[in-house]
């Protein structure tokens, strides 16, 4: 570590990030808003890294644990990280928060983050860059322009599952008009709240479709009974949209003997064999959770002393379902639990499901 003098700061440059200037631009491509271009001082590795999950407690979370070890496995990457720490904190930024400080008194050069909320952060990051560690968020994102932050377009993904539905009851109706179910995620969290701003941002269009919303907290379990009592007390719906946590959505919905209706759901294996058994019209649509692994790349980028956009956005890996193919899009000989959206290609070759389930989901010390 530079003693703390000698520290360089993240340089912001005013006019937005350009791509050229850029480390890898095809995988790291600036998102339309993002606010500069961030570099750090080379350091010499290999480094020390921690990530800093917050909430575990789903099957795409723990999938994201599994890719950054994945990652940090391959050979040639290995070579570069003198240690690699994981720890999962719950849905408690104080813990995130402290969590992040030990690593950062600890002389960690960069530390991952998966945030609790958006907004609790600003202290922690400028205590970062007073010591010279490098930060950098994905999926769960802060409110902040002073880091690299890697993610999907978030409220395009609401919109994109909103918009399957909307166009599967036009199909099917001739005009847009009945209930929706709306299964949002954990509140508090960045991705909750763009993802439910999306699909409104596409429902609130329509003043003869009524939205019913229920919270998912993201988990199979709790998805099944939020939609079973949703049913039970609002009757049959023209379409369903849920975050995450499908399997349990449409478990529910078939258990009530609910009719076959668009979805716009998330794109687990296990949800995307349901889609495809049931003729479910609409969409698969999620983040992948090899993103982890993105942002573990770009940490080692920024420390090398390449520059990132501050703002990075993945494309968004989606399939119509009626376009799903078995061994390609979703794998019967794989748990339900597997997450099939298992990489980006323009950012390093896809983890195999060997790579990924030859990990643990567990905390790595």
């Amino acid at each position: 570590m530079y003693a703390a003098g000698a520290i360089a700061v993240a340089a912001l440059f005013a006019g937005g990030a350009h791509a050229a200037d850029t480390y890898m631009p095809t995988c790291f491509a600036p998102a339309a808003d993002s606010a500069s271009v961030i570099k750090y001082t080379a350091k010499t590795g290999p480094f020390k890294i921690a990530l800093v999950n917050g909430y575990v407690g789903n099957d795409w979370r723990s999938t994201t644990i599994q890719a950054a070890k994945a990652w940090g496995a391959r050979p040639d990457n290995a070579k570069g990280l003198s240690e690699f720490k994981i720890i999962s904190v719950g849905n408690d930024s104080a813990a995130q928060i402290a969590a992040i400080d030990n690593f950062i008194a600890a002389g960690y050069d960069g530390i991952i983050i998966n945030a609790v909320n958006p907004t609790a952060f600003d202290a922690v990051v400028k205590r970062a860059k007073r010591a010279g560690t490098v930060l950098v968020t994905y999926d769960n994102v802060l409110d902040s322009n002073q880091i690299v932050q890697i993610n999907e377009d978030q409220v395009e993904l609401g919109r994109m599952k909103a918009q399957a539905v909307v166009d599967g009851i036009q199909a099917e109706k001739g005009k847009v008009a009945g209930q929706v179910l709306e299964i949002s995620g954990l509140p508090g969290n960045s991705v909750d709240r763009d993802n439910h701003n999306g699909m409104r941002e596409v429902l609130d269009k329509y003043k003869d479709l009524k939205v019913v919303q229920v919270v998912g907290n993201w988990d199979v379990g709790t998805a099944a009974k939020v939609t079973a009592d949703a049913i039970a007390t609002n009757g049959k719906f023209d379409g369903v949209m849920v975050q995450e946590g499908a399997v349990g959505a449409l478990g529910a919905m078939a258990g009530a003997h609910h009719p076959i209706v668009p979805i716009g759901v998330d794109a687990g294996n296990g949800t995307r064999m349901i889609a495809f058994d049931s003729k479910y019209p609409g969409v698969t649509a999620a983040q992948a959770p090899a993103m982890s692994a993105v942002a573990l790349e770009a940490t080692v980028a920024l420390l090398k002393g390449n520059a990132l956009p501050q703002k990075v956005n993945l494309p968004i890996p989606n399939k119509k379902n009626g376009d799903l193919a078995e061994g390609k899009d979703f794998f019967r000989n794989l748990p339900k639990t597997f997450y099939t959206t298992t990489g980006y290609p323009q950012c390093f070759p896809v983890f195999t499901p060997e790579e990924l389930m030859g990990q643990s989901p567990e905390n790595k010390s």
